[in-house]
């Protein structure tokens, strides 16, 4: 079997109803590109009958891969388990939902292809909801673009195209998939953003909510945590460390001139017990740091532990 140029990988979960079309338009797409692909979909502990719609599909195109999850892992576990899997020098990611646009992956493409890292899509005229999905999102990408210093106008868009050597040597956990421009910027990489198609839903309902916001601010505190300290976590509890044991040292020492100089009751003061919390916290967050250094190196110098189970992989074996 001739090697990929490109691997598009697709989470699903209960999305049978979409398989059929959604693999109609991926390979009307793909080999009018005319170059070697392969489809790897990644069933995400499905409980209707995807699997085995998907499994019908894959007996009849060996370009089709199949990878199923034992149970439900999330978005971010079954695109870490398509980036292990996948073969092609560049990678596209994609929702499973028909709401973006297979026709826009040649474009994407065209811009790595010129010398891009990541293209990555921008939903400009989005068709979801404005309260729970459409505003919720504007203030989550302006928020990441922020604090990352990744300047893009939709994080949230799974249509994505990387090259294989800037996705694969990245772990991720929780609800990182989202990030996954902000956590390879890491790397140096070059970023663009190209408008793409965005499709209201036709069936099924969607996974996402208000409620993903608080996981997605955590994560974003972590990604945070990543790019400016993962190596240095002294720097940053350290800091702390110093700013609060100093401030504590400032407050005790000026209560005892009191008490020594100006003979004067402390025992009483509130303020006594807020100066020796703050020392004691200072040089808890000190010590912090100089165990996180070490955690940092054991971190770095280990095997990552998988995020997922794999039940079973559908493929046809290379000749």
């Amino acid at each position: 079997m001739t090697s990929p140029h490109l691997s598009v990988v697709i989470p699903v979960r209960n999305e049978s109803a979409s398989i059929p079309e959604l693999y109609r338009q991926l390979t009307a797409t793909l080999e009018g590109w005319g170059r070697p692909y392969e489809i790897l979909v990644i069933d995400d502990g499905s409980t209707d009958d995807s699997f085995e719609r998907l499994a019908a599909i894959q007996a009849g195109d060996a370009r089709v891969r199949v990878i199923r999850f034992r149970r439900n892992f999330g978005q971010t576990a079954a695109f870490a388990a398509g980036f292990a899997h996948a073969r092609g020098a560049l990678i596209v990611t994609s929702d499973g939902d028909l709401q973006n646009d297979p026709a826009d992956i040649p474009a994407l493409v065209a811009l790595v292809e010129q010398g891009a890292d990541i293209a990555a899509g921008w939903r400009k005229d989005r068709k979801d909801p404005l309260f729970t999905r459409r505003l919720p999102s504007m203030i989550a990408n302006w928020l990441i673009s922020r604090i990352t210093g990744v300047k893009l106008h939709d994080y949230g868009c799974s249509l994505k195209v990387f090259r294989a050597e800037v996705i694969k040597p990245l772990r991720l956990y929780g609800e990182m998939h989202r990030f996954l421009p902000a956590i390879a910027s890491e790397l140096g990489v070059k970023i663009v953003e190209q408008v793409v198609n965005h499709r209201p839903r036709q069936y099924g309902t969607s996974k996402y909510g208000l409620g993903r916001t608080v996981r997605v601010v955590l994560d974003l505190m972590t990604v945070k945590f990543l790019l400016s300290y993962a190596t240095r976590p002294l720097q940053i509890f350290g800091l702390l460390g110093i700013i609060m044991g100093g401030l504590g040292a400032v407050i005790t020492g000026w209560l005892a001139y009191l008490r020594l100089f100006g003979y004067q009751s402390i025992a009483n003061r509130p303020l006594l017990l807020f100066g020796i919390l703050l020392v004691f916290t200072g040089v808890q967050l000190i010590t912090l740091g100089l165990l996180a250094e070490m955690q940092v190196r054991t971190y770095h110098e280990s095997q990552g532990k998988p995020i997922y189970v794999i039940r079973e992989i559908r493929e046809t074996p290379a000749q």
